[in-house]
């Protein structure tokens, strides 16, 4: 069906025609040029209409009406737009009382320049790469220090977002690392990112904060837990963490009814580094009849008839099993739906998947404050999409209902 031609068509069309006329259009570089000065002259265009309005006549009508205040010659700016750097002439009235919309006073900026710069950063480029980036497609470059400056407008979001109020209860909640190399006092060294991902009473995944920490220990894992808690957080029915250090002593204190699950994927990768790779295939293979059994009762022995298969060739490599076997047996008592759930931290791999591609963009972060940053801004990014519910989130609900009467 033939699209009906509005006068915004036309329009473009006169433009394109008159562009052809003039003879030094034959690229698209010139026409990038050709529209670079004429937006200029749209600008100052709406910035005249503008004054005009704000001045209730037109240009040097002032005597004629006697009006105190009255227009007072242009001043010249340089702003950054879609189309590169350009030049106004900004309209100026004798009382400096003219503030105009279309280019705002001590604006410099008319284009998304700054959200990209913040896209970017958010993304784990450098300031160079971004400078690059900017010179490369708008002709003029940023130094470190503005890049900075315009990534410090989200600190107040970004603290906003650390502090806001939480749900009462989340059913489930699990904690991972990643770890990013971090620049303190001109020293390198690694920092951990833990991030605490809850799934709140409507199915929904939620990142309810990201920690920064040199070290795990049971006073650094009841800051973070009381952190949540002090946001509103009375209770949590399942924690689904790796081994992290001092963080089920935490718990108690802080959560006292909430129940640890152990990682069992975390937990059979640091079985299977005791292992021989010829035996992996197998001895992990023997490793899921224990977490895979039908009661706590059967999974127990199976434990010990896989520490006996073994034991000889590798002694120590079932140890742990035996020494966390009440962080790892929570799960029996769960239908399979339940089981997927919280067997292994999952839910939180696909977030930290994003976390890791910040890594490759970039090896070293300036500070903690430039490290914070791009997590908030990733962590939006990657979780602005997150409105389904988790699979089978009724039975789910029903079954945690019965489990946990009257505390959910």
């Amino acid at each position: 069906m033939k699209r009906e031609r509005n006068e915004e068509d036309e329009l473009l069309e006169r433009i394109a025609k008159e562009m052809m006329k003039s003879g030094d259009v034959k690229t698209a570089f010139d026409v990038e040029e050709k529209l670079r000065k004429s937006f200029g002259k749209v600008i100052k265009s709406m910035l005249e209409a503008e004054m005009d309005q704000h001045l209730g006549n037109h240009k040097y009508k002032h005597e004629e009406n006697k009006q105190e205040n009255y227009r007072n010659g242009y001043s010249k700016k340089k702003v950054k737009s879609n189309l590169g750097e350009i030049e106004l002439e900004v309209p100026r009235d004798r009382k400096s009382e003219f503030d105009p919309v279309v280019v705002p006073k001590h604006s410099t900026d008319i284009s998304r320049l700054e959200t990209q710069i913040i896209e970017l950063y958010g993304m784990g480029n450098t300031t160079r790469q971004i400078s690059e980036f900017v010179e490369n497609l708008y002709g003029f470059g940023v130094s470190a220090e503005m890049v900075s400056n315009i990534t410090d407008k989200i600190i107040p979001d970004m603290e906003e977002w650390k502090s806001r109020r939480l749900d009462e209860v989340y059913p489930f909640v699990f904690i991972d690392a990643i770890h990013f190399n971090v620049k303190t006092n001109g020293v390198i060294g690694k920092s951990a990112a833990y991030v605490v991902l809850g799934i709140n009473r409507t199915g929904i995944k939620e990142v309810l904060g990201i920690y920064i920490g040199e070290s795990e220990s049971s006073k650094f894992w009841l800051s973070v837990l009381n952190d949540i808690k002090n946001r509103g957080v009375k209770d949590i029915l399942i924690l689904s963490s790796d081994g992290l250090t001092g963080i089920q002593e935490s718990i108690k204190v802080a959560y006292p009814k909430a129940e640890h699950q152990t990682c069992m994927v975390h937990f059979v990768r640091n079985t299977l580094k005791y292992v021989n790779y010829k035996d992996r295939a197998q001895f992990a293979q023997d490793l899921k009849t224990i977490y895979t059994a039908s009661s706590e009762e059967i999974g127990k022995k199976i434990m010990y008839d896989v520490q006996n298969r073994w034991k000889q060739k590798y002694p120590m490599a079932m140890n742990r099993w035996e020494e966390n076997w009440s962080v790892i047996c929570p799960f029996y008592k769960f239908s399979q739906r339940i089981r997927k759930m919280i067997y292994t931290t999952n839910s939180i791999e696909s977030l930290n998947s994003g976390y890791r591609r910040l890594n490759k963009a970039r090896n070293v972060y300036p500070s903690i404050q430039a490290l914070n940053k791009v997590l908030y801004l990733a962590t939006r990014r990657i979780t602005k999409n997150w409105t389904s519910k988790v699979p089978e989130w009724g039975e789910c609900l029903k079954e945690l209902e019965i489990m946990y009467d009257g505390r959910i």
